[in-house]
């Protein structure tokens, strides 16, 4: 949300601490005595990890950290920057004094873009702090990983939202000209999901929308002049499963054009680029499958890539795919197949494999008729030979039944001319 006052940073901006006794919560660390504050205090501070969700503090942290213990402070985001950028950092502050290098979203890193931090930080020449929304155990290097010390943000409790508040209505110097009463603030706590910074935005916006007067904040007042205006995308709440939904149904559907869009709100929405592209390795099987074979072979390739590119151009990628996925023709007839194949198991249980299909690696096998009457296939003409697979219980049971494309009919086609019909594969 970007509405503030008119020459001024916005609400959360200007709320900023500047100081560990200002920060909202994280008391397990920063609290008198904890493990982080009194690294600062001894100003022996290790490269380390923050690891917690949006708007909890991490950036916060890492600037009054830097300040505390008079290091020059370099920021790079993962979205946006590469090897180079990280040489450059790496070169200044070898050759000209200990510095702090910030890596807001390092799980966004690739391996090689993490590679390059190890001799960096193995050898002091920098600390490193890292912010990340993501278990680091999953997202980060382990060599780097044992590098640095992993620090977990908590959320924010709702008791530290609402000394957010009040501290923004008595403290800024924009807010506290105006007559400002928070009567209730359920609704504001509740759409900024505990993230810190879209809570203040969020009451920036709604004291901008109401410019004069005293101003008595309520829960109504708030959804009526800030849900209408405000872009939500929670990557574990509700709009999550809501999207991804959208995105999916979108893809199926064969519109790429709504495929784009709803990856792009997930994107700027700072979804993982690896939960994206997982479920389009799924829906080229799912819901395209042998239609068009190739579909999942791009969309496998756009895992791997997207993986080794990070963004922001790994949104490339991701675009092309999309687009590839959703006008491909359709066919969920191998998925289908699955469940069948799933609920056949279930009613039926553990049914003997025919005794010609058995392996016999012993005599006595052998001898009990483990493989006897087996057609090895490529010894008759087409490489095809005639026999049951399925067990005495469920022989001629059809599970899969090719779809209507034009590959699909192929393989209708060649199914059909080796069974005559059984299965139900005519032509």
């Amino acid at each position: 949300m970007a509405l503030s006052f008119h020459g001024a940073a916005p609400l959360a901006e200007r709320m900023r601490p500047r100081t560990l006794d200002e920060v909202a919560g994280q008391y397990h660390l920063i609290g008198e005595g904890k493990i982080l504050k009194k690294a600062v205090e001894m100003g022996q501070v290790p490269s380390l990890i923050l690891w917690g969700p949006p708007g909890v503090g991490k950036t916060t942290l890492a600037t009054i950290i830097a300040e505390a213990v008079k290091s020059q402070m370099y920021i790079l985001s993962a979205i946006s920057s590469g090897v180079k950028d990280l040489r450059e950092v790496i070169d200044k502050c070898k050759y000209s004094g200990k510095g702090i290098l910030f890596i807001d979203e390092i799980h966004r890193f690739n391996k090689t873009q993490q590679d390059a931090l190890l001799a960096a930080v193995e050898k002091g020449w920098l600390t490193l702090i890292g912010a990340t929304t993501e278990n680091p155990s999953f997202e980060v290097n382990k060599a780097l990983l044992s590098r640095c010390q992993v620090y977990k943000l908590d959320p924010l409790t709702k008791e530290d939202l609402e000394t957010l508040l009040n501290r923004a209505v008595e403290k800024d110097v924009e807010l506290s000209k105006r007559d400002i009463q928070l009567q209730e603030t359920e609704a504001l706590i509740s759409l900024s999901g505990g993230d810190a910074r879209k809570l203040l935005n969020l009451l920036e916006a709604v004291v901008l929308s109401n410019p004069s007067g005293k101003l008595l904040v309520t829960d109504e007042l708030v959804m009526n002049t800030v849900q209408q205006k405000t872009v939500l995308y929670d990557k574990s709440g509700e709009q999550h499963y809501d999207i991804i939904s959208a995105f999916i149904k979108s893809i199926r559907g064969s519109d790429p054009n709504a495929g784009v869009y709803w990856m792009a709100r997930m994107l700027e929405g700072g979804e993982d680029i690896k939960f994206i592209a997982r479920r389009l390795v799924i829906l080229a099987s799912e819901d395209i499958g042998n239609a068009n074979p190739t579909a999942l072979v791009m969309a496998s390739s756009a895992f791997d890539a997207v993986i080794k590119i990070g963004m922001p151009e790994a949104a490339i990628i991701l675009s092309q795919v999309v687009t590839y996925l959703a006008s491909s023709p359709k066919s969920n007839a191998s998925y289908t197949a699955l469940h069948k194949a799933q609920s056949l198991v279930y009613e039926k249980g553990n049914l003997e494999v025919p005794i010609a299909l058995r392996n016999a690696p012993t005599k006595l096998m052998k001898d009990m008729g483990y493989g006897q009457g087996y057609k090895y296939s490529h010894d008759y003409e087409g490489g095809f030979a005639e026999q049951e697979f399925l067990p005495e219980e469920i022989k001629g049971t059809s599970l899969y039944s090719p779809g209507n494309t034009a590959r699909e009919n192929e393989l209708r086609t060649f199914l059909a001319a080796r069974w005559k019909g059984k299965y139900g594969y005519n032509k």
